[in-house]
């Protein structure tokens, strides 16, 4: 607990803060509203000082995907997973190779340009912090890659919705454009969730399924870079996510109890999304620079725009 919050003293206006953190754990607020909520107060300054956000996100976001593990069905995880999979496949190194040449064209450092890459392949910031340590990218290469991928699955949240309806996109459809399209898992379940629970359930399984490529795409890139593969790692919630999916499919008896969960967990994702709203500034923009970001939204555009072009024609 000292490391989630210090000993600085609460001021009078962080009641604010915890009370609108408070309603985000309630039906009335969406997830794109409890970004724009987290934003918001962040640019007025009225950020409890004494939280530590990046680490209570961190740890309530994995609580929350492995809790929607319990929503899962098995033999549909496994479907959705074997329909996708040569897009996923196509999708993840065509971005690393498209990656790599604009990062050339646009004279941005290697080691940045990669860490967009293989956030914008596999699940953002998740993958560009398994992949820094193992090509030894500095703390600077690494923030400039999270600001990127953070500023980028922040608009997502709110275009790709919009652009479903638009699409009349099937919950199914828009679900497998998620996991393929939106960089980090949080963004994903956001955006699903914000359009129905068919597309919430098909867009975790598949998102967390292509996030387990973090493991060949850390260590190809270790070799690439000559970096140190032994710093190679896999984030722990994805495989108590696939424990909480077995648990509810072989003791099928407690299904009242992980609708329970399910529901409980989806409060907490939108909550995880006003946190990480809460932690955006200026700052962060800032630091993403020209280079980056247009290195960024090249990747997404084209990402997106093929995906949803295949999904749509031949899906």
């Amino acid at each position: 607990m000292n490391k989630l919050f210090n000993k600085k003293k609460w001021q009078k206006h962080d009641l604010l803060f915890i009370s609108v953190a408070i309603l985000c754990l309630s039906p009335i607020i969406s997830s794109p509203i409890a970004l724009l909520l987290g934003f918001t107060l962040a640019m007025l300054g009225l950020v409890p000082k004494q939280i530590n956000l990046n680490l209570l996100t961190k740890k309530l976001l994995a609580y929350s995907i492995i809790g929607l593990g319990f929503g899962i069905n098995l033999d549909q995880a496994i479907a959705v997973s074997k329909d996708a999979l040569g897009l996923v496949i196509v999708s993840l190194f065509s971005t690393l190779i498209l990656g790599w040449l604009l990062t050339r064209r646009l004279g941005i450092d290697p080691k940045t340009g990669h860490l967009i890459a293989s956030g914008t392949a596999i699940c953002g910031g998740s993958a560009i912090a398994a992949v820094a340590p193992a090509i030894n990218a500095t703390e600077d290469q690494t923030s400039i890659a999270l600001a990127t991928i953070f500023i980028l699955n922040s608009v997502a949240l709110f275009l790709f919705p919009f652009i479903g309806h638009l699409l009349s996109m099937t919950e199914h459809a828009f679900g497998i454009w998620c996991a393929i399209a939106i960089h980090d898992t949080s963004s994903v379940v956001g955006a699903a969730s914000a359009y129905g629970n068919e597309a919430l359930l098909t867009a975790t399984t598949l998102k967390l399924a292509r996030a387990l490529w973090i493991i060949p795409v850390a260590f190809i890139s270790a070799l690439l870079f000559k970096g140190d593969n032994k710093k190679i790692t896999v984030p722990s919630f994805i495989l108590f996510y696939c424990l909480s999916i077995l648990i509810a499919y072989y003791l099928p008896q407690f299904s009242t109890l992980y609708d329970i969960i399910f529901s409980v967990s989806k409060r907490f994702l939108v909550l995880s999304l006003f946190l990480i709203g809460a932690a955006i500034s200026f700052d962060k923009i800032r630091a993403a620079g020209a280079s980056p970001m247009i290195l960024g939204i090249c990747l997404w555009i084209i990402t997106a725009s093929g995906s949803l072009t295949y999904i749509l024609l031949l899906m």
